[in-house]
């Protein structure tokens, strides 16, 4: 009985030895914007909806960038009110930009698709 149990343990070692390593898969997706609320002033609430959006750990909000992406203003996290993979809901900051411009997101590096967004006076 005990050469039993000896040989089934080195057998199931041996299976698992040759197993193949689980290895961590990661899915990498692309920030999507659908929609953006109206121009707002300063001070004002701008919500973003999209698919994608991650979290306010992993992401950020950029305004006053160029059609690319490039440049302008990161909104503070401060300015956050609610973040979730759908939406995003931002205090406009006394300090952002005013005018016409693009809005991205970016969420663990990866860059939205753009959306034209204006702060008003």
């Amino acid at each position: 009985m005990l050469r039993f149990l000896v040989a089934s343990l080195v057998f199931t070692a041996t299976l698992s030895a040759c197993a193949p390593a689980q290895q961590e898969q990661r899915v990498t997706v692309t920030p999507m914007l659908i929609k953006v609320s109206e121009a707002a002033a300063r001070g004002g609430t701008v919500t973003v909806q999209g698919r994608y959006l991650g979290g306010p750990s992993t992401g950020r909000v950029r305004l006053g960038a160029d059609e690319r992406g490039q440049g302008g203003y990161l909104f503070p996290a401060s300015a956050v009110q609610s973040w979730t993979d759908s939406q995003i809901v931002l205090t406009i900051p006394a300090d952002a930009p005013v005018g016409g411009s693009w809005l991205f997101v970016e969420v663990a590096g990866r860059q939205s698709t753009g959306l034209p967004y204006s702060v008003r006076q």
